[in-house]
């Protein structure tokens, strides 16, 4: 009797950590490692720093389980491209230019029947369709709320790469023309506002606005707060906590809108540290939401949770890349 069990490698390349994990086809970490992502923009050094422990890592999963297959390798970057197979101009990684990651990385594994890469958000995306809520479902869009707004979006059970492979950046959708400054140097993107940082940007907005000494978060230093803290005030009462909320969620129900008009998906997921918050996040993205759609959309889209377990959600997404390539 055959007991292969076939699995995937996922990679998921961070502006600190890179983050491995052999995962099965129902979408459990077997193993996991991580490694520096380094400052030192040698990326033929990094390349063969991933590879030793990729290979490490498929060494100890074998021992555990002898029958195991390796189908392939997937890669999540900021900056993917997934059909050139470069992570291009990323500006949190040391490594400049256009890298021609799945090319390095096919020197030392010409054995894998699939190698590919793309970007974060279209990681998760695939994840999400592979593994969680959006099994069965044909038009989604997947939105990350991080450091970043990223977004992944399928249409008729494809990923959406557009003519360059760069498809897909819902979260730099101008939100308030001239408004804050994003990352990117561009003003008033959905990122600025509705972002981990945007959210923290909006506190002391909020602070200074209301003089609001007395408020749970008024002794937090800049650099100290986090959408974390933000969400423990917003539990204890604190009223800045909770129009950081109600804002942040009117701001993101108002870009979510934009993207119903766009692609009209059956339902928007959303990820990442600042939905932890649940319904204090998710209630007022919905009303919004509801309030800027076109008659024919109302009542007709749901926001929901990604299933994906946010500690492996990453390296789980990167994976889904491998079984996404061998349908081809």
């Amino acid at each position: 009797m055959n007991t292969t069990k076939k699995v995937a490698i996922g990679v998921d390349v961070g502006g600190t950590n890179t983050a491995i994990g052999v995962v099965d086809k129902e979408g459990n970490v077997m193993v996991k490692d991580n490694i520096a992502t380094p400052s030192h923009g040698d990326i033929d050094r990094y390349i063969s720093d991933l590879a030793t422990a990729i290979k490490e890592l498929i060494n100890s999963v074998k021992l555990l389980n002898p029958d195991i297959e390796i189908l392939g390798i997937g890669v999540g970057a900021p900056n993917g491209n997934y059909y050139n197979g470069t992570i291009e101009y990323a500006p949190n990684l040391s490594f400049r230019g256009v890298v021609h990651f799945v090319k390095l990385m096919r020197n030392h594994f010409s054995e894998m029947e699939a190698l590919a890469l793309t970007n974060d958000a279209n990681a998760a995306a695939i994840g999400e369709m592979i593994y969680g809520g959006a099994k069965g479902m044909k038009n989604f869009v997947m939105y990350t709320l991080g450091t970043g707004v990223g977004s992944g979006v399928v249409v008729n059970g494809d990923l959406v790469y557009g003519h360059d492979g760069f498809a897909g950046e819902c979260g730099h959708t101008t939100l308030v023309p001239g408004g804050r400054l994003c990352g990117c140097t561009a003003l008033g993107h959905l990122e600025a506002y509705c972002s981990a940082p945007g959210m923290k940007r909006t506190a002391f907005e909020l602070l200074a606005h209301y003089n609001a000494t007395d408020s749970l978060l008024a002794n937090k230093s800049f650099n100290e707060l986090d959408s974390k803290m933000i969400y423990e005030a917003a539990v204890a009462g604190d009223k800045i906590a909770l129009e950081v909320f109600e804002k942040t969620g009117r701001w993101l129900g108002q870009g979510l809108a934009d993207t119903v008009h766009h692609l009209s998906p059956e339902a928007i997921f959303l990820f990442g540290g600042p939905t932890a918050a649940g319904d204090y996040i998710f209630k007022p993205t919905k009303e919004s939401m509801e309030q800027h759609l076109l008659p024919i959309f109302k009542n007709k889209i749901k926001i929901l949770p990604s299933q994906l377990k946010s500690g492996d959600a990453a390296i789980v997404g990167a994976s889904a890349l491998v079984w996404k390539e061998l349908e081809k």
